[in-house]
């Protein structure tokens, strides 16, 4: 099956519907199915369809228009430094790019967002390539970015698993803050025009124009990366008012535990979800839902509280296993690699082929562990595994403790150079008032866990280092650390 099946099931379905709305404008699922149409004629021999730029219209007819056309859709982050953003261009050579004011590049052809849904219709072939639908280029944070090749049936395999069709009432609207380059933009728009639900567009957040939108777009469900959560949380006015609100789901990066309670806090009347996926799993695949949330932050029994902090269970579509080193699989709470096998998941690069073992399992690189029901609770990444002396220390395990310390307000644990063990703990914290002593953190550290987790050196910062997709930037904390 080809992904512009969905957006035909919903144009014959629910051709009548909103589909989405844009400053002002607004489009059926019938007339975005045309809009879609027209991208596809526009693609003719090129091997790919770019995109490089914010959100717009014209990318879900982008997205769609390329799938109809049988070539893979490519978005590129926008916000990259001039040189990677071409390096990125003639990655994908020979392409037709969707974008604005854009330098010229060999191999590839550009046209504006307008151009793109403008002209005639495409003449559509009986069996559209079920291929390679999407190249998403990973965050690079630690070398230069892999292309993630998902295919169609990776993607269908994710909304015919996980998503009801004209599920969505027709008051309800979804506010899309993630960039079209994650795999959470892809997902909104494939899951929303599933459901039958208006996407309400933002090119660019701030929490004050994201609750702008929100209110005046009667919007009913949002997807936020923690740091977006994080910021409305702190910027929300007192007389806050959004009474179509009925659903947050948030994801992407680790969300600290006071966070989630406050915001719980702040909308009282919302159903909150944690979703945890990657770019080669087509997005999510584990879930801490609605009554999970809300038996977790009322149970008095500390087991059970705790989940609150976990990404939840698997999709029943999905399974998931914890293995040690030497690939034996670890029991409840014991901690090693996250494995993912389904349907859904692509774990494929371009020029490097699948990542999947004979057995189907993919390394999510991700470390946690299982509790005993199946909560699955992320450490961190496998390469920012603290390694002390032949001892493997989790970063999350120490910021765990430290975000206990009432001083503490978010704090980031990395490796540090040490003469004596290679590798040492270092912490950088933002505090909510004036900071304590090192010594008092370090103190903290100690009384919970064994003298190898405290850290030797803490670092006093106003603000941590993210990506635009909510992704701690650890390299650069390193760096920062070791220089001060």
């Amino acid at each position: 099956m080809n992904i512009h099946l969905i957006l035909q099931m919903a144009a014959d379905a629910m051709g009548d519907r909103q589909a989405l709305t844009y400053d002002g404008r607004s489009l059926s699922y019938a007339e975005l199915d045309q809009t879609a149409r027209r991208v596809a004629a526009k693609i003719g021999g090129f091997e790919r369809l770019g995109w490089l730029a914010e959100n717009h219209p014209a990318m879900p007819a982008s997205l769609f228009g390329a799938a109809l056309a049988g070539k893979p859709f490519v978005p590129i982050n926008y916000r990259l430094a001039a040189d990677r953003i071409e390096a990125l261009k003639t990655r994908i050579a020979p392409a037709l790019l969707v974008g604005e004011d854009l330098a010229a590049t060999d191999g590839i052809e550009t046209i504006s967002r307008e151009q793109a849904i403008e002209g005639d219709l495409f003449e559509e072939d009986a069996n559209p390539d079920p291929g390679v639908a999407i190249e998403l280029f990973t965050s690079g944070t630690t070398g230069e970015p892999k292309s993630a090749l998902l295919r169609h049936a990776n993607l269908m395999a994710y909304i015919l698993g996980s998503v009801e069709f004209m599920g969505a009432g027709e008051d309800e609207a979804t506010l899309i803050t993630v960039p079209p380059y994650h795999v959470a933009g892809i997902a909104a728009v494939l899951s929303s025009t599933y459901a039958g639900r208006r996407m309400v567009q933002l090119p660019a957040f701030t929490p004050a124009s994201w609750i702008e939108t929100a209110r005046a777009e009667n919007v009913t469900n949002v997807f936020l990366v923690p740091t977006m959560l994080q910021q409305i949380v702190e910027h929300a006015p007192d007389d806050l008012n959004l009474p179509s609100l009925r659903a947050i789901s948030y994801g992407g990066g680790k969300m600290p535990l006071a966070v989630i309670e406050r915001a719980m806090q702040l909308f009282p009347n919302c159903d909150f979800t944690n979703a945890y996926g990657l770019t080669e799993t087509s997005s999510t695949i584990c879930l801490l839902d609605a009554d999970a949330h809300r038996e977790a932050r009322d149970s008095d029994d500390p087991l059970v509280r705790r989940r609150l902090a976990s990404v939840g269970r698997a999709l029943p579509t999905i399974e998931i296993a914890i293995r040690s080193e030497d690939g034996a699989e670890c029991g409840p709470d014991e901690v090693g690699q996250v494995f993912a096998r389904g349907d859904q998941i692509g774990g494929e690069y371009k020029g490097l082929g699948s990542q999947l073992d004979a057995d189907g399992w993919f390394p999510t690189r991700d470390v946690g562990f299982l509790d005993s029901e199946g909560y699955l609770f992320l450490d961190g990444r496998a390469d920012d595994v603290i390694v002390r002396g032949g001892e493997n220390i989790s970063p999350g395990e120490v910021e765990d403790v430290l975000l206990t310390h009432p001083a503490v307000s978010e704090c980031a644990v990395v490796a540090v150079s040490d003469e004596q063990w290679g590798e040492a703990v270092g912490a950088v914290v933002i505090c909510k008032d004036a900071p304590p002593h090192e010594e008092e953190l370090q103190e903290h550290v100690r009384a919970s866990l064994r003298s190898s987790r405290v850290p030797s050196k803490v670092l006093f910062v106003n603000e941590l280092p993210y990506n635009e997709t909510g992704k701690l930037l650890r390299r650069v904390l390193r760096d920062q650390i070791d220089s001060a």
